[in-house]
């Protein structure tokens, strides 16, 4: 009977010492965490004061396109047919200068985040080794992946404090 209860204790010891394997699994968002550096920071301010001049020049296209659009709408009926043609020509051009405009924002805006993802590919490989070194980890899942996280498994963070440090 001893030998049963001391299998069933040895058991259940057993049991409760699973739960703690599951301190090997740690949630990482690398977007967020290299999105939350001070370098992150810096080179998005250079990219909104790079591309500032064309933001507002697409800002103006764009509420000139609204009051062409409404004085259509409102006076076509007392326009003559050239008027008509001349202000929709103008919507048209105008439009097209707009669309050009936000094409060469979102183009400064992607070659400026895949320069920045290239450049911190290295330091981010490196402080993701170090804390999982430093957790133990076995298994690193995106955080966006999980639908449930414990707290204190979320490594993002530190990621980041870390990344600040090899800057």
């Amino acid at each position: 009977m001893r030998k049963l209860t001391g299998a069933l204790c040895l058991g259940l010891l057993g049991a409760f010492a699973l739960p703690a394997q599951a301190a090997d699994v740690a949630v990482l968002d690398w977007r967020e965490a290299l999105l939350a550096t001070d370098s992150a920071q810096s080179s998005m301010n250079q990219l909104r004061n790079q591309v500032s001049g064309q933001q507002q020049q697409a800002q103006a296209l764009g509420q000139e396109l609204q009051q062409l659009q409404q004085r259509l709408q409102q006076d076509s009926a007392v326009m003559s047919e050239s008027e008509r043609q001349s202000a929709q020509q103008e919507l048209q051009q105008k439009g097209a200068q707009f669309q050009q405009l936000r094409g060469q924002i979102a183009q400064a805006q992607q070659q400026a985040e895949q320069q920045f993802l290239q450049q911190a590919q290295p330091k981010l490989e490196q402080a993701v080794q170090q804390v999982v070194d430093r957790h133990d980890v076995q298994v690193l899942v995106d955080r966006n992946a999980v639908i449930h996280v414990e707290e204190g498994l979320d490594l993002t963070n530190e990621v980041t404090e870390i990344l600040n440090s090899l800057e």
